[in-house]
């Protein structure tokens, strides 16, 4: 089984990513082989809603110069997905939404989420957490994907790069999420 992560922040090995990474580790521990994508510090083109890629029927987007195609080969292939991004201005990073707008609209005609084992992760400094957490499963529930939660909403509070690690409660909860996953998907495979 395989798990990819998407990390929508710009800061590379900032907050978002140390929350994902730390579910990648707990799945890690359950076997499951995991990866983690950056996606947030990339030119990502909006959608601009033309329906090529429903009228072309390869699940490819017409835009063939960002990392969209290739993010949509690999989600394609995974069992489980997770989305993290930071919140900006009470909302997801302008790359992650993009990045929701373009695999959205490939994948939703053919149906390539379905029943995958999905999750969305959050980094916050104060508030917008789950406006942005709701976006990002926004994606899976219109998609018939599973989303699985923890014993909270999946966020951490940090400010600088390394703050959320003194989110004992955020990070405690990533680990919940990583077991969650791990079981929904032993259950199902």
């Amino acid at each position: 089984m395989k798990v990819i992560a998407f990390n929508g922040s710009p800061r590379k090995e900032g907050n978002t990513y140390t929350l994902l990474q730390t579910v990648l580790k707990q799945l890690e521990e359950h076997g499951i082989e995991t990866e983690l994508i950056q996606v947030g510090n990339r030119d990502i083109h909006g959608c601009i809603g033309c329906g090529k890629c429903r009228t072309n029927g390869n699940n490819r987007c017409i835009f063939d110069d960002d990392i969209i195609n290739e993010c949509i080969e690999k989600i394609v292939e995974a069992d489980g997905i997770i989305l993290g991004s930071p919140v900006y201005f009470g909302g997801l990073s302008a790359q992650m939404k993009a990045f929701i707008d373009r695999v959205g609209y490939v994948t939703r005609p053919e149906r390539l989420l379905k029943r995958k084992v999905c999750s969305a992760v959050v980094s916050q400094r104060r508030d917008g957490a789950i406006a942005a957490f709701n976006s990002m499963n926004n994606l899976f529930t219109i998609s018939e994907s599973i989303v699985v939660g923890a014993n909270y909403w999946n966020l951490g509070l940090g400010r600088a790069a390394g703050d959320v690690v003194n989110d004992t409660e955020g990070i405690e909860n990533m680990k919940n999420l990583g077991d969650n996953m791990a079981w929904l998907l032993d259950k199902i495979k």
